[in-house]
């Protein structure tokens, strides 16, 4: 008779070692990151890697470790789930597609709602990643995208939900202390960024800064576009210089770096301002044979970025380039976009030979947003690139390379708007508008972005010159330049989530398998926001109150409408005269009222942190 021992031994026996591996693999996975996966009720089902290049294998061999960065094993995995959680909340339960065809009003909800979900995924996903971190360690947000209307977008859209600058993840004290150094900062012009670099050393705290945009492309992920949203993470091993709330606009010009190293060899300067006709002479120097038109240049496009690049447009069609639009086909075969996101096409700087032997090479050039410039200049070293950033002021009305001039100017100056209408503009300029350039250029001297260099790079922003930085990018749909899956449904409660991650010890994508371990419904109140929950109808006057909704509502406050709050001591005071009600609608806002007054006259003790004022 065989016995149900018999049974189990023999199976065990049949178990191969490639088997065994990747069951321990999983193990591995599923116990380093369970505080996250327990956060969003959510089960680790597979884990599967692969390395963009065999390179990166070899120096992970050497290494003789399984991470590629600066944090320790734990950490990298826990970046890497939250990337992937970010992706699968916001592409389950961020109302995908739903403002197609909207009236732009309409959209913008959509948008910001979208957003609201992947910021506060994010968030809680760093809050639980904060706990494990060492006891002297934090994760700063130092650049975050949504603060600034887009192009095509107006002021009074309002900010979008996001991660901003400021925002502390770290054990309790730590974070703390941090926070005040933090306020001090804001508020205090005589605490300058050295003096928040010193507090920091005399406390022996290693600060972690990050660059964040956790919906990149929001615009053609509630527009239900095929190809392009996804969640973007990049850790540094130490802050930047950034001192306040900061995001603006900065030309950025990708080229691979042999091409700027040959033309430095023959005394030529490359950088966002070379004429395109010598950087395309660089480029046929380096790649020899390589045929203008074989030449592909990544560019934003439409009506609303001609003012500024229009110009860089025509110089590259004028030596024969080929401007990339979506009739193109990209080498892994999906077609590129051109709307948004000048992130992801930096992974494609690259040169490749076709089925013909002929040469073809993709360069990035134009603007982004200056959370988004920084993270792709972050990648020069990695990837082999040079990145020349220039900064650029938050309207489209000069072109690139007037437009960066303006920024050099003099806000205090008495003939301030003089030279910016006769020098610049050439005509009579509004009084309006010379206020906007003058903020803009004010906005990026109080956050420490550096104005007097005509061109910058990524060491410009880091104090250190020698540093480090760790690139985590979730997928919600396809990448067209990568090539990388979206989220994918592979069963009834199962997805499949592709991340990559990069540093310079290597580059690799991982593709976890997720099953939500509560029904669809219920799965959406784990990943939605607690206020806007209530928004959506669930009585807060009858739910559970827990002692943890204070940090919770604090968060999300920080998250949904960080452009209303100002901070005095250990008091944040909600303005409702400065949210807009493109960001909170107005029955939302009323509904705001109630529920922050009940939270204060109920529980007074858990937020006497927070003022009203209405």
């Amino acid at each position: 008779m065989t016995t149900a021992t018999d049974n189990s031994t023999r199976s065990a026996k049949n178990i191969s070692p490639a088997d065994v591996q990747k069951q321990n693999l999983i193990s591995q996975w599923a116990f380093d990151t369970r505080p996250i996966l327990g956060r969003f009720h959510l089960w680790l089902e597979d884990v599967r890697i692969h390395w963009y290049s065999d390179t990166s294998q070899r120096k992970i061999k050497r290494r003789h470790m399984d991470t590629v960065s600066f944090t320790d094993g734990r950490t990298e995995k826990m970046l890497a789930i939250t990337a992937a959680v970010t992706a699968l909340g916001t592409r389950l339960f961020g109302r995908y597609g739903e403002g197609k065809g909207l009236p732009k009003t309409e959209l913008n909800l959509v948008k910001k709602d979208a957003d609201a979900i992947s910021a506060y995924a994010m968030s809680e996903s760093l809050w639980y990643l904060s706990r494990t971190l060492p006891e002297n360690h934090a994760i700063m947000v130092c650049l975050g995208e949504g603060l600034m209307p887009k192009a095509g977008e107006t002021a009074e859209m309002g900010a979008n939900p996001l991660l901003g600058f400021g925002r502390i993840y770290a054990r309790p004290q730590v974070a703390k202390f941090l926070e005040d150094r933090v306020l001090r900062l804001i508020n205090d012009p005589e605490y300058a960024w050295e003096k928040f670099s010193r507090d920091i050393q005399k406390r022996d705290i290693t600060v972690w800064g990050a660059a964040i945009d956790t919906l990149e492309n929001t615009s053609r992920f509630a527009k239900g576009e095929p190809t392009g949203p996804m969640s973007v993470f990049h850790l540094f091993d130490q802050p930047l210089i950034i001192s306040d709330q900061y995001e603006g606009y900065m030309g950025c010009l990708v080229l691979p770096e042999q091409v700027v190293e040959n033309a430095a060899y023959k005394s030529v300067l490359v950088n966002y301002f070379t004429p395109r006709y010598m950087v395309m002479d660089a480029i046929q120097e380096t790649f020899n044979g390589i045929k203008a038109e074989n030449v592909h240049v990544w560019t934003l496009t439409g009506n609303t970025r001609r003012e500024r690049i229009e110009k860089i447009w025509d110089q590259w069609r004028d030596i024969g380039a080929h401007l990339i639009d979506e009739n193109w086909i990209l080498p892994t075969g999906i077609a590129p976009f051109t709307d948004s996101g000048t992130y992801a096409p930096t992974f494609a700087v690259k040169p490749w030979t076709d089925d013909k032997g002929d040469i073809h090479l993709l360069v990035v050039d134009g603007y982004a947003a200056s959370a988004e410039a920084m993270q792709a200049a972050s990648l020069s070293g990695i990837l082999g690139l040079d990145v020349s950033l220039a900064v650029l002021s938050s309207k489209f009305k000069l072109p690139y390379d007037k437009d960066a001039a303006a920024m050099k100017l003099d806000p205090q100056d008495n003939n301030f708007a003089t030279i910016l209408e006769q020098d610049l503009f050439g005509t009579d300029v509004p009084p309006e508008m010379i206020e906007i350039y003058r903020n803009s250029i004010v906005e990026a001297k109080n956050a420490g972005i550096p104005l007097k260099p005509r061109t910058i790079n990524a060491s410009d922003l880091i104090a250190a010159k020698k540093w480090q930085t760790l690139a985590v990018s979730g997928y919600m749909l396809p990448d067209p330049y990568s090539g990388a899956q979206g989220v994918k449904q592979i069963s009834e409660d199962t997805w499949e989530v592709t991340v990559r991650v990069t540093s310079e010890f290597g580059d690799k994508a991982i593709t976890f398998a997720l099953r939500l371990l509560e029904p669809i419904q219920q799965s959406k109140l784990i990943f939605s926001p607690l206020l806007n929950r209530f928004f959506k109808g669930e009585d807060f006057r009858t739910r559970a109150v827990k002692i943890s909704d204070s940090g919770r509502i604090r968060n999300e406050l920080q998250t949904l409408c960080t452009e209303a709050l100002e901070y005095f001591g250990d008091k944040m005071v909600l303005r409702f005269d400065k949210i807009t009600p493109t960001t909170i609608s107005a029955a939302e806002q009323e509904m705001l009222k109630q529920i922050l007054a009940w939270y204060k006259e109920n529980y007074p003790i858990w937020f006497e942190w927070l003022e009203l004022s209405v």
